[in-house]
């Protein structure tokens, strides 16, 4: 059960990027007027909405698991980002970047054995 509540927290955290990235799309310079069409926007406070929840399970994970093993899992949010930045936004990732993203996998199995 832990796991699903660590998995929803990782879901929940990129879903709010992805909403905050969709908030500030249009923005070409920070003006006034730019922060207004943000704070304004749905995405903008949908992707606090889903920080909040995700938060809440954040706090449930650290009280049932070391922060030692949890924290390193967070990371698993770079791959998902990494996924639906390409796919959503049409962002260009290099294999470098890729990876880079390997690399944190592995590191997250290693950890989680």
């Amino acid at each position: 059960m832990i796991y699903g509540f660590m998995i929803g927290n990782i879901f929940l955290l990129v879903l709010g990027q992805m909403f905050w990235k969709l908030s500030v799309e249009d923005v070409k310079q920070w003006d006034v007027d730019a922060f207004t069409t943000v704070f304004t926007s749905p995405f903008f406070w949908f992707g606090g909405f889903t920080y909040a929840i995700a938060t809440v399970c954040w706090l449930y994970v650290l009280s049932k698991m070391p922060l030692s093993v949890a924290y390193p899992f967070q990371s698993i949010s770079y791959v998902f980002g990494a996924i639906l930045a390409v796919v959503i936004f049409k962002e260009t990732v290099t294999a470098q970047h890729w990876l880079g993203i390997l690399v944190i996998i592995l590191g997250v199995f290693l950890i989680s054995r």
